[in-house]
């Protein structure tokens, strides 16, 4: 571990012993070794992020906003109650990641693979998605209204009382996703989406579908 990044654990160290928020913006710790780290309630604004291994590591109740997490490692991080607002994720790797009540609005999603993910209750209203996987993801409650999520793999995923509502849902795979009172009111699809069949009737007529 470098010095720098040292100084830096033991300010976040102190600062949590004081129930304190520490101030890390725009602090660049691109690259480095971050498991199991504590930075939980910590103002990481514009932090240069990419390629970091923060897998196992808390970032609860964290500011994100416009940080860059491109191609960075998450695995089994918690980031509950954090703020990732504008912020990049592009290619980054997540497996069974915490972002329940996250608020992910206008987030890069592109190339992000949240594999068995939490979402629960998480705001990703103009997120960006391309390429994206929430195979077995958790989207309860999620918000994901007005999105476009066209060719998203959303295959089993739990998507019980989330918003759809006028969402894009052209060539998407939702097999075996619970779609239990999730609202799909003004949602788009097409012939290449793959519903699962506990969808309902109601729900397909609340929808549009394009040629």
């Amino acid at each position: 571990m470098s010095d720098r990044l040292r100084d830096l654990m033991v300010r976040v160290a102190r600062l949590e012993r004081r129930a304190a928020l520490i101030n890390l913006k725009g602090v660049d710790l691109s690259g480095k070794d971050l498991r199991t780290k504590n930075l939980s309630k910590t103002d990481l604004t514009g932090a240069n992020l990419k390629g970091a291994d923060l897998s196992w590591a808390k970032l609860k109740g964290s500011n994100l906003t416009g940080a860059d997490l491109t191609k960075a490692a998450l695995m089994e991080a918690d980031f509950s109650g954090s703020v990732l607002i504008n912020t990049d994720l592009t290619g980054a790797i997540i497996w069974k990641t915490d972002f329940s009540n996250a608020y992910l609005t206008g987030a890069n999603l592109t190339e992000a693979k949240f594999s068995k993910a939490d979402l629960s209750g998480a705001i990703l209203k103009g997120a960006t998605f391309q390429d994206t996987s929430f195979s077995g993801a958790r989207l309860i409650r999620a918000d994901l209204s007005g999105a476009d999520l066209t060719s998203t793999y959303l295959n089993h995923a739990d998507l019980t009382d989330a918003n759809l509502s006028g969402t894009n849902l052209s060539d998407v795979d939702l097999i075996e996703a619970v779609l239990t009172n999730t609202d799909l009111t003004g949602a788009t699809y097409n012939e290449m989406t793959d519903f699962p069949p506990t969808i309902t009737q109601a729900q397909l007529n609340s929808m549009i579908k394009t040629p």
